[in-house]
């Protein structure tokens, strides 16, 4: 709004004083509205709602002061200039009190100094609404924002109850061998997978996946794998297929079904198949991080990560390698949430670090994760922790 296009309600018993001040200002452009008396001007200002008064302090009846504050009572952003003649100090203090824009002293010789005073009124008003105005959007936003974090905060709920859900309950155990798991969720919905389940008397499956980023996407393409998977372990119960048994040949396609998302996630995988009776691992890895972890009775090892995370090419290859378990004690597999509660500087040192602790036949990862937690460095993590193991739990003979 242009300053002169705003409408002034001027009260003015004198109409000699009024007409002047009228006339000055529609010449300046202004709207005006008239009235002779307090009373009147109270009626016109509720009738009207004008966007600044101009106000004589001596009328009769209602005066100055009476209506300054009938008028602050009602609101607050419409600006009030009182001009009076008397000249009393204690009246210009209380015009102020009450709320008053400004106050002159008659005579006006020159209405360009009123003038001035009402455009610096206005512009006051003005600036005060758009800040209300403003404030007022930004609660309106702050509110919108806050509703919209509630909603992610139970959609993060009921994304991290699903996910959870696809989690085995319960450790697996077979022929001497025992698969078990940890997790310790981080405040986001990630993409740490952990899974196991038996294939016959003689065979079990374990695999561990990391999906790339964070949210409802990487949490969606876990379920992607699992349900993969499970149609695989289907197929080879209705005799169509095993694939579920062949750790290569299950990465491979994991690869494609990813391709075909088109959601640029992709996943570091582990994927074994021991066979109880002969103690045999065959096992496929894209990329795992960190390396696993195997230990025999008197030596270990870290398998090197091989070929490249599923879900980046399509051309990757994934090869089924095979190890004899003869001796064999642990295999420790891990998400790379581990790495936030290590002490050690480098990530060598941490790999260095966690080779020590995957073969030391004291301990398991699934201790050095309670005891974080009992010191409460896993507070607030910023990705899941994710534990398997596979221990030979007692030997055969």
């Amino acid at each position: 709004m242009a300053l002169n296009d705003a409408t002034l309600l001027v009260v003015e018993d004198e109409k000699a004083v009024r007409d002047s001040i009228v006339a000055y200002f529609e010449d300046s452009g202004y709207h005006i509205i008239e009235a002779a008396n307090g009373s009147e001007g109270l009626t016109r200002f509720e009738e009207s709602k004008p966007d600044l008064v101009i106000c004589d302090l001596r009328m009769p009846g209602m005066d100055g002061l009476h209506l300054l504050n009938r008028i602050m009572e009602s609101t607050d952003e419409t600006p009030v200039i009182v001009v009076s003649g008397a000249g009393v100090m204690t009246d210009v203090v209380e015009a102020l009190r009450l709320g008053a824009a400004d106050y002159l002293m008659k005579p006006v010789v020159d209405l360009s100094v009123l003038e001035h005073s009402v455009e610096r009124a206005l512009e006051r008003s003005l600036l005060f609404k758009e800040n209300y105005r403003y404030r007022q959007e930004l609660e309106q936003r702050n509110q919108e924002l806050q509703d919209h974090v509630d909603r992610l905060k139970l959609d993060l709920q009921a994304g991290r109850a699903v996910q959870q859900r696809l989690l085995p309950r319960f450790q697996l155990q077979q022929g001497g061998y025992t698969v078990r798991h940890d997790m310790e969720p981080s405040t986001y919905l990630s993409g740490d997978l952990v899974d196991y389940f038996e294939l016959g008397p003689n065979q079990l499956v374990f695999y561990i996946a990391d999906v790339s980023g964070h949210g409802a996407s990487s949490a969606l393409i876990t379920l992607l794998i699992k349900t993969q998977i499970d149609r695989y372990r289907d197929e080879l119960e209705n005799d169509t297929s095993d694939i579920v048994t062949n750790p290569g040949q299950v990465l491979r396609q994991i690869n494609l079904e990813l391709l075909k998302t088109q959601t640029g996630k992709h996943a570091t995988m582990f994927y074994g198949v021991i066979d109880t009776q002969e103690d045999r691992l065959d096992y496929a890895i894209a990329a795992h991080f960190p390396a696993p972890v195997i230990s025999f009775e008197h030596a270990g090892q870290a398998i090197q990560p091989e070929s490249l995370a599923v879900g980046l090419f399509d051309d990757s290859g994934y090869e089924t390698r095979h190890v004899s378990l003869k001796g064999f004690r642990q295999l420790t597999l891990l998400s790379d949430g581990i790495f936030e509660l290590m002490d050690e500087a480098s990530l060598s040192e941490k790999e260095a670090r966690l080779l020590e602790l995957g073969t030391d036949p004291t301990h398991t990862m699934h201790d050095y994760l309670a005891r974080s937690r009992q010191v409460g460095k896993t507070a607030d993590a910023p990705d899941d922790i994710t534990v398997l193991t596979v221990e030979k739990s007692q030997q055969r003979s």
